[in-house]
């Protein structure tokens, strides 16, 4: 098991760019480069910059990652809303996957308070110690 697997953010993540990609399969051809790729990227973004952060060394190179991580997601979260007043999203697709987004908008939003908390306390025992 990699270091970021552990992360039920990075589990949100993974799951949304499966079906990002499952469901962008029956998006129009002409969409190919744009809805289609600016949608993928930004599910395999948000997944990606967890893993990356995680292999990071120290709390406060992680939350930069998580922070990319949320912003991907947000764009995402666009994505599905444009995609779903085109048309392009029938059925419960649109629904599930904002219901998607939105797990993992909360669970990274939740892992990145959680080493925010952690950097406060590593810099005050520093200090103290100092």
């Amino acid at each position: 098991m990699m270091p970021y697997e552990r992360f039920t953010a990075w589990k949100a993540c993974h799951e949304l760019a499966l079906a990002i990609y499952r469901v962008s399969r029956s998006f129009p051809t002409d969409e190919r480069y744009g809805l289609t790729s600016q949608m993928r990227r930004a599910a395999f973004s948000a997944a990606a910059n967890i893993a990356e952060g995680a292999a990071k060394k120290g709390n406060a190179e992680f939350r930069r990652y998580l922070d990319i991580a949320l912003g991907s997601l947000s764009e995402l979260a666009y994505g599905i809303l444009l995609a779903k007043d085109l048309g392009l999203l029938v059925g419960s697709d649109g629904q599930q996957l904002e219901e998607l987004r939105s797990k993992a908008g909360k669970m990274t939003w939740g892992l990145y308070r959680a080493v925010g908390r952690r950097a406060v306390g590593a810099t005050r025992a520093a200090a103290a110690a100092s």
